[in-house]
Formats: C-alpha cells, structure tokens, sequence
C-alpha cells in the first residue's frame, strides 16, 4: 500500500481562491456555439435560440466566467459583423478553423446567455488581423452607458444597459505561427501596450491579459514573457498560460505525470512575472491568467467539409484516464492559487468540453464533468499550505512523481475542509494520513470516489457509466484523519466543524 502524508494548520496558507479559476471557454469553433449553445430549432431551445438544457449543465459546473469569442478565432474576426439586425450580418470565410461563419450569433447574444447561466463574460479582442482602435472601440460598444457613436450603437441595437465587462484579453496566442497576424515579442509588446492603454482609457476599470506563450514548449518560451511584459508592463495586469495534455503514445504512468509539467510552466511564468517587476522596480505584481486548459489529443486529424457550417470537429470523447488528469490539473492550479487568479478549462461544449450534446437531440455529462465539477463547487475558500510527503515513482519523462497528489480547501467561513486527492499509481492502494493541527471539532462527512473503471470507459449520449459514488468514511483519531484510495481513482473528502450549523 502506498503512503502519504499531510500536515495542514488553518494559519498556514497558500492563498485565497480566486472564484474566476473555475472560468471556461466558448470559441466558435466547430459546435460550441452553433449546435453547442446556440440552436434556435432545438426543442430546449428558449426564446432567444439558447439550449436550456445545456444552460442547466453550464449551472451545474457553477462556471465564474466564460472566454469568448476565441481562441484562434479571434485573430480573424471583425466584432462588428455580430452585431446589430441578423439579416445585415454578413457571413464570413473562418480562417482559422477552415468553416464559414454566419455572425447570428455575436456579442450581445452572448452577454444574454452569460446572464442566463450565472456568469461573466471574458471578451478577447481581436490582435492578429486588426489593432488597438477597433479595440477600444468594443470597450466603448459594450462598456459605455451612452451619448457617444458605439455605446448608443449598442442602444439602437436593444441593449440599453452597458455590459460591464471587466476582463479583457489582449489577442489570443500571438506567439504562434499559427496565428493570423502572428507577431514577434517586440512587435505584440508595443500593439498590447496600445491597445491596453486605449482600452483603459476607455474604461478604466477593466482588467488585460497579456497572451503569454501557447505553451511552455514553444522556442520562445520565457524570453516572450519578459520582452512583452517589460513593453506593456503599465497596462496589464495578467499574463495567459496555455497547455493541453494527450497520451497519444499511451504512456499511462507519463500521461497521469503530466500535471508535474504543468506545475513547472507555472513557477516559471512566476519567476519570469517576478524578474520584470524587480527590473522596473515596480510595486506592481502581474498575476496569472491559465486560460485554456485541458486533456486533448482524441480527436486530432478528425475529417470535415471546408468551408461548412459548425462542422463536427475537435469533439473528444473523454475516458476513465482523463479524469485522473483533469483533477491533478485542478490540484496545481489550486496550489498556485496565490498567483493564478483565472483559469479557463477549454472548451465548455462539444469542442474538447465536459459537456457534449447532439444536434436535436441530448445533452450529456463527459467524464471529465465531475472533477471540474466539485473543485468548482467545493474549491472556494483559501489553499491550505500543507506539508506533504508521499511514496514516490519514475516514468519515462518524469522522476519523483508523488503517488499520490492532494490538495486542502479551508471554506471561506472556516467550518469545512475540502481535501481533493488523486491515487495515480496503476495497482495499489494508498493511504492518506492527515493530520489535523488545530481543527479541533472538524469530523468527515462525505467521501466521494470516481474510481473503479477501466482506463478506456467512456461516457456517451446512450450510457454515462464514469460517474461519482459514495465511499465509506474515513477513520478519524483525535488529530489524525486515515482515507484509504483505490488505485487510479479520484477523491473529495469533506470534513465540517462539529458545532456548525
């Protein structure tokens, strides 16, 4: 039986929980939108075309924020199309994903469906094919109460009221090549630094996210950061992360390591953040925007008409396995809280998302649905900075790799602790030891599981097999609490103080 080991003091923590680190995505690509959020011909669909029955799951996730309009996507697109009466909208030619966009959906319907869900908009603008004037000018279009052209263009297109949306990307990976309208550091620098210096004046409440690199593998990595931030530096105030994670070689042991990746991006993201701020000798701090996130790789090279409408693409179908990687993914980013304030688990619907659905037809809950779920729901308070050690093991990239990995919520009122562990070795039990310095009184009251699949079980529209069950729950001993895992399986363990109400 593997062992771990945690000592956690309520006087000791990493950080408080940033509520928008449970944000998501919705880029039009594929059917995210079309199909995913949007299909007025759908029988759940409500009055102004959105599926309600995808809305419900969208509450279920209990989603802070949502990034649109993209993605790639955003470097190719022209706001203004959609916008204003749908039978003005032009239809476009989408470079980015090789499909035809129609714009009957655009910015004010998706302020709708934000409200309709319980969330809040992320807008990116658009760095790639277009600047920082068209910019500000969205700032100004969804921002501004009134008495100037595009805030009483907003107006004349029903929306009185301005959308208030405080947080802001500045393009969208524009370290790639990839890109439309790919730039160097120097040149993205100084765009970023204009149009977030635009923007702000515009409104200066919002808030920007400088694109960091797309990921931590690409040949720029590090030095794009300190070049864009050292330019932009006075009118940002996050810097993006970008990761996905596959197991195309299946590699089981290197797939489930994959988190130690992640948690390496981070600190240096961090370090890189920290030397800007001590070369300007600057006061600020820039925090951390882990924007798109997720297991993805079932679905590359997937065949669709150029040119169609919401083509079926990108649609992975999530496994037993993915659960174990997207809760150590919600576990680092948990324990980088006290940095990364957002992070946005990409995408929400259809195109690599929890939640899929048919065309006409159901909506359903993938896998990787539940841990998102409960870390969203139960991972609101402050990170606990325990002491943690575990039995150990190698893979082929990576050395050291805890056996267990785990992380400790105190609620924001201090009366409950959310402990989120994952067992990743392939055959053993493990056993968790905690101990419980000065929670006196705190007593488990819930212990639920997702443990016992084959690797490959899968949720599908006809059978959602992956699902969470109640375990027994665990021994408590004065300070010491004992939760025994099952070999790769994920765990919540909740405790409450025994004199809350």
């Amino acid at each position: 039986m593997k062992q771990a080991k945690l000592i956690i003091n309520p006087e000791y923590k990493i950080g408080e929980i940033d509520r928008r680190l449970f944000g998501s995505f919705i880029e039009h690509l594929g059917r995210a939108v079309y199909g995913g959020i949007f299909e007025p011909d759908h029988p759940c669909a409500d009055e102004d075309g959105l599926r309600r029955d995808v809305i419900d799951l969208v509450r279920e996730l209990d989603v802070p924020i949502v990034r649109y309009p993209g993605g790639n996507f955003v470097s190719g697109y022209n706001w203004e199309d959609g916008v204003g009466p749908l039978e003005l909208r032009p239809k476009r030619l989408e470079l980015a994903w090789n499909s035809t966009e129609t714009n009957e959906f655009g910015t004010n319907e998706f302020m709708k469906w934000c409200q309709k869900a319980n969330t809040a908009p992320m807008m990116a603008v658009n760095l790639g094919t277009r600047g920082a004037d068209e910019a500000r000018n969205l700032v100004e279009y969804c921002n501004h109460a009134g008495g100037t052209y595009w805030s009483d263009l907003r107006r004349s297109h029903g929306y009185q009221q301005p959308h208030k949306v405080k947080l802001w990307c500045l393009g969208n990976e524009m370290d790639g090549p990839w890109q439309m309208g790919h730039k160097n550091a120097v040149e993205y620098g100084l765009l970023a630094n204009a149009a977030g210096k635009l923007m702000k004046l515009t409104d200066n409440s919002i808030e920007t996210v400088i694109c960091g690199s797309s990921n931590s593998g690409m040949k720029t990595f590090g030095e794009w950061e300190a070049t864009t931030l050292d330019i932009a530096w006075d009118n940002v105030d996050y810097v993006s992360l970008h990761t996905y994670y596959g197991n195309g070689d299946k590699n089981i042991e290197d797939f489930l390591a994959r988190s130690c990746d992640m948690d390496e991006f981070i600190k240096g993201v961090v370090a890189t953040c920290d030397y800007v701020r001590a070369k300007k000798k600057s006061k600020k701090r820039i925090n951390l925007s882990f924007d798109e996130w997720n297991v993805w790789y079932h679905s590359f090279g997937a065949d669709y008409e150029k040119w169609s409408k919401a083509p079926h693409i990108l649609e992975d179908v999530y496994d037993f396995a993915d659960v174990l990687v997207v809760g150590l993914m919600l576990n680092t980013l948990l324990k980088h809280c006290d940095r990364v304030k957002i992070a946005c688990l990409a995408q929400l619907v259809n195109v690599i998302a929890p939640i899929m659905t048919e065309d006409n037809g159901k909506a359903w809950r993938q896998t990787i649905f539940y841990p998102f779920m409960y870390a969203s729901k139960y991972g609101r308070g402050s990170v606990l900075q325990g002491v943690f050690t575990s039995d150990c093991h190698d893979t082929r990239s990576y050395t050291d790799v805890t056996d267990l990995d785990c992380s400790a919520i105190l609620s924001e009122n201090g009366e409950e602790i959310t402990i989120f562990a994952i067992n990743r070795t392939l055959s053993e039990d493990g056993l968790l030891s905690v101990k419980l310095e000065n929670f006196k009184g705190f007593m488990p009251i819930e212990h639920i599981a997702i443990s016992g699949y084959d690797l490959a079980t899968v949720n599908t529209v006809t059978a959602q097999p992956v699902a969470p069950h109640s375990e027994a729950l665990p021994e408590i001993d004065g300070e010491l609490l004992t939760v025994k895992t099952a070999p790769l399986s994920w765990n919540m363990i909740r405790l409450k103080k025994a004199s809350a109400n």
